[in-house]
């Protein structure tokens, strides 16, 4: 190749990777994503239906409408497999386990009441005599959740956004709005039912009622429920339920039938007046007006800082422990309570913004069925005799110690010892617990008994010692641990109940749905503590300090 030939060659090739890397150079800017650190919804709404089945979902699904739970199974994400991984299983441990993302053994809400060692007395989980109450004249509002010993997401998000989101927690049950909210919440309010029926506080968040509570407890938005309990559908159609009159539920008080129609006016006084209307689907309506009035009241979602809603629907529990889960009445409760969802979700679309919120729902716990239903279809189960459990108790007490003073109390199926009687009566803490674990697995109705030294001592991984760990507190559970026979309960022959480390009270529904949330399923195993992991994930915000759970990868755009 001549001279003249190879420049010529040399500027054709120069000119060729010029223009190369001028169009790469154009394309790559062209198709360079813009990463998104974190989703800003306008408003995240924590919905906890109170003692839900996760079956709930799937054998009323043909009775819901296009608008609550499908829509959230729909458009959101639905985890099959959600359960709780610890045990008590009940109100209070299931709410602050919802919004810590962790466990009875690190928040320290080990119950709804229990023993206190320190104090040697019974206590309430959200009572606090050093507040006032707001809004009424009874104690009923001398609440707050200083016993709750972490953080909440609600908490991680007021610190996150300098305190200028707010946190508005919301229920019929004080500890249904307190706990959720968190330490700093903007507020809490609870429902007092009796004479007045009025939604109040505590002197923890404020002085006085905000004049948007005021107007709503001025007017008749409560009184418009006290009305005939009828089913809303024809009660023939109500064919995913048990028979309507029958000898498994409870028979309220001027009733001479438990079937359907209740007619509450009719009964209004005989059961606390409003306070009857806790034990109907008309609860969670009127849970459903404070929410949408406090959403206006308080202009949540009206800015681009992240604001939270928790709302806690009661009446489930209320319905599901005096009718029980196979119940038409509970029927009734949940097609009712969809209608509800729905309301709310068509107000969000409105006043928020379709697409601009995040929406998550999930149980404080789940439920068995009436023990008495299942001895009928020849399925084990039972109730616990304490009386005779406790006089026999006693006769080995005082015969292996000479007195009964070695024990202090027991409660949520726990044994407190009283560590300096034995002390003085030079008995080993450790053999104590043994020989008393060993007395209780001779009882009928108990499987299983595990004592405070074997909590200390090993780590569990999974099966009943599992989750027995997760809600056993060092500082406040007691010294023997006992489990009952699957089936078997504590509690009168009609109504449902829950608190055990079973399947049938830990497998609780959780759904998400809303800006950041994908469309999808998974029945892969996730917990109750993976809930404030992961919406902490999605709003980019620190964790709850004591969190134990994971974010559920799944669920997150």
């Amino acid at each position: 190749m001549n001279r003249t030939n190879l420049v010529l060659s040399f500027l054709v090739l120069c000119s060729i990777n010029f223009s190369y890397g001028q169009r790469r150079k154009k394309n790559v800017d062209e198709v360079q994503p813009v990463e998104s650190i974190a989703q800003n919804p306008k408003l995240v709404v924590g919905i906890v239906v109170d003692q839900m089945r996760y079956d709930y979902l799937t054998r009323f699904w043909n009775q819901y409408g296009e608008g609550g739970f499908k829509r959230m199974v729909n458009e959101g994400f639905n985890a099959k497999n959600n359960h709780f991984n610890y045990a008590p299983t009940s109100t209070g441990p299931g709410h602050t386990s919802v919004y810590t993302g962790t466990t009875p053994a690190m928040h320290g809400i080990i119950g709804n009441d229990w023993y206190d060692k320190t104090i040697g007395a019974e206590v309430y989980c959200a009572g606090d005599d050093s507040y006032k109450s707001v809004g009424t004249t009874s104690k009923a509002g001398q609440m707050s959740p200083h016993r709750m010993l972490t953080s909440t997401v609600t908490d991680q998000l007021r610190l996150h956004t300098q305190q200028r989101g707010k946190v508005i927690g919301i229920a019929l049950k004080d500890r249904g709005a307190i706990l959720p909210a968190g330490h700093s919440a903007n507020a809490a309010y609870w429902f007092e039912g009796k004479k007045d029926g009025n939604w109040i506080t505590s002197s923890y968040y404020m002085d006085a009622l905000p004049q948007w509570v005021v107007d709503f407890n001025a007017s008749d938005a409560v009184e418009v429920y006290k009305k005939p309990w009828n089913t809303l559908r024809p009660i023939e159609t109500y064919v995913e339920s048990g028979t309507d009159a029958n000898n498994y539920e409870g028979l309220q008080k001027g009733e001479t039938t438990n079937a359907f129609p209740h007619d509450l006016p009719a009964i209004w006084e005989q059961n606390d007046q409003f306070d009857l209307i806790r034990r109907s689907p008309f609860g969670n309506s009127i849970t459903t007006d404070f929410a949408l009035a406090a959403l206006e009241g308080e202009g949540l979602g009206q800015d681009n800082i992240t604001d939270f809603l928790a709302v806690s629907f009661s009446s489930t529990d209320y319905v599901g422990h005096f009718f029980g889960v196979n119940s038409k009445e509970i029927e009734d409760t949940y097609i009712r309570l969809d209608q509800d969802l729905a309301r709310l979700f068509s107000t969000l679309d409105e006043k928020v913004g379709e697409g601009e919120y995040t929406v998550f729902l999930t149980a404080d716990h789940a439920a068995i069925d009436v023990p008495t239903y299942l001895i009928d279809q020849k399925i084990p189960a039972g109730y616990l005799d304490m009386d005779g459990m406790k006089s026999k108790f006693n006769e080995f007490l005082q015969y292996k110690y000479g007195t009964t003073d070695v024990v202090k109390d027991i409660s949520n199926y726990q044994v407190f010892l009283d560590h300096k009687i034995l002390s003085n009566l030079d008995i080993d803490l450790e053999d104590a617990q043994e020989d008393i674990a060993k007395e209780f697995l001779s009882y009928d109705g108990i499987s299983k008994v595990y004592t405070a030294h074997q909590m200390w001592e090993n780590e569990y991984t999974e099966g009943i010692p599992y989750i027995l760990q997760n809600g056993y507190n060092q500082k406040r559970s007691g010294d023997v641990l006992l489990v009952t026979n699957t089936g078997y309960i504590s509690y009168g022959t009609t109504g449902s109940t829950h608190g055990s480390p079973f399947i049938y009270d830990t497998h609780a529904p959780l759904l998400f749905f809303g800006k950041g949330i994908k469309h999808g399923s998974t029945v892969n195993r996730t917990e109750i503590p993976d809930i404030a992991p992961t919406i902490s994930a999605l709003l980019g915000i620190a964790f709850p300090n004591g969190a134990t759970g994971k974010p559920i990868g799944e669920v997150l755009e």
